[in-house]
């Protein structure tokens, strides 16, 4: 992944170690070219949902813990932009689907990365070309399964 570098911070204690799997994702969705972003360091972080709501509130004059907040690249500052991902809340979600507790992680951070690939969900018309999207992204995961490798440690 030479054009990109990874600068990833895990704040969340019960994450296992997620550098190797977010190297994976990351790779893979690059390698692909189906998704391309900018060069530069991509910073990665998994919070809480506490940390992730002060961050929507500052941000985005939201309080409310979300699921991924993605900040854009800014090619100037040789950076391709930030994902803030809430571990909490791909946990609580996990649950509520009867899913994988990496498959909801891994969607997160693939929907984070679809931003920075230049897709939006703000209306319907975008959010139904983010789902198909997020699915064929999944896929490309599938194939190197990546989805086996986020974990919590208890």
């Amino acid at each position: 992944m030479s054009r990109l570098h990874l600068e990833i911070n895990n704040q969340y204690k019960l994450l296992a170690d997620p550098i190797e799997a977010t190297n994976q994702l990351c790779g893979a969705l690059d390698a692909s070219g189906t998704f391309p972003i900018a060069q530069g360091e991509l910073s990665v972080a998994f919070v809480t949902d506490a940390t992730i709501g002060r961050i929507h509130g500052e941000f985005m004059n939201d309080p409310s813990a979300t699921d991924v907040i993605t900040f854009p690249a800014n090619i100037e500052m040789e950076s391709a932009g930030e994902i803030i991902v809430s571990v909490d809340h791909a946990r609580s979600r996990a649950d509520e689907l009867d899913e994988p507790f990496s498959r909801e992680l891994s969607l997160y951070l693939v929907h984070g990365w679809l931003h920075l690939a230049g897709y939006d969900d703000r209306n319907e018309t975008d959010r139904a070309a983010m789902r198909i999207a997020e699915q064929h992204a999944l896929k490309i995961l599938d194939k190197i399964s990546i989805n086996t490798y986020f974990h919590i440690t208890t």
